[in-house]
């Protein structure tokens, strides 16, 4: 408690240095059918309004859950945003989900791109390179908000997340005449994605992100997959840290969804 206090006061100074250059770790609200949420957008120290920026919007995981604002900004994408500031020259556009619901609801999924639009629009943001990514519970939400809104991300970046949740996707190998990773798979294969996964995972099996990237590529998708051996669930910032990330997702630009 009292780290997470002080990391808080971290992110307050951060905010007020910012001032009225608008600059750093920021905080913003935005009402969707009458309801007010908390998010933040990091917006880079070199930003002008002279040119477009990509934008990344990141699901953090169940333990962020909250309404503070603030919890979902110190970890993954955010953490290391603020340890390495150059290394993501992009705005991050960082939505907190509400403890009794998960990212993969309807509801959380408006505000996240309420929030993803509003950004966008104040920080002269590009449609065209628009990323989604996601932790844990947010890479569940990754798939979910790819799947309902396949034209808007010109790639994903998935961390430790999967399509169906333990213990069922433990105990048992899907169903072929009803396969939700292949019925996932065909509504973003043409996404270009990165997914994140530890084999020592006892949160969420390994074996879901072997199967939907294996149902991706068994649809040619642009798909890319890094497996860390020995490596356990909590393993974000290693993914977040890896060496060709930022040139991967930056070269990345929208592909309309096809026609079906």
């Amino acid at each position: 408690m009292i780290r997470q206090c002080l990391l808080c006061g971290s992110l307050f100074v951060l905010v007020a240095q910012a001032g009225d250059a608008e600059m750093g770790f920021l905080h913003r609200t935005v009402t969707v059918e009458g309801v007010v949420y908390r998010y933040v957008v990091y917006v880079p120290a070199e930003w002008s309004a002279e040119k477009k920026w990509p934008v990344i919007l990141f699901l953090h995981g169940s333990i962020e859950k909250g309404d503070d604002g603030v919890a979902q900004s110190l970890v993954c994408i955010g953490n290391l945003a603020r340890k390495e500031p150059k290394r993501f020259p992009a705005l991050i556009v960082m939505p907190q989900c509400r403890m009794e619901a998960s990212w993969e609801t309807e509801r959380m999924q408006a505000q996240a791109l309420a929030a993803l639009d509003a950004s966008t629009e104040e920080f002269n943001g590009d449609r065209e390179r628009t990323y989604l990514t996601g932790f844990s519970m947010g890479g569940y939400g990754t798939w979910s908000m790819a799947s309902r809104h396949p034209d808007r991300f010109a790639a994903l970046v998935i961390v430790a997340g999967g399509i169906v949740w333990p213990p069922s996707a433990a105990i048992r190998e899907p169903d072929p005449r009803a396969n939700p990773y292949v019925s996932s798979a065909k509504k973003v294969a043409h996404i270009p994605s990165w997914v994140f996964h530890g084999d020592a995972d006892r949160n969420v099996p390994v074996t879901e992100s072997r199967r939907m990237v294996d149902a991706l590529k068994a649809l040619d998708a642009d798909v890319r997959y890094t497996e860390y051996k020995g490596v356990a669930h909590f393993m974000c910032d290693k993914a977040y840290a890896e060496p060709e990330l930022p040139a991967w997702l930056f070269t990345k630009r929208l592909k309309p969804a096809p026609a079906h």
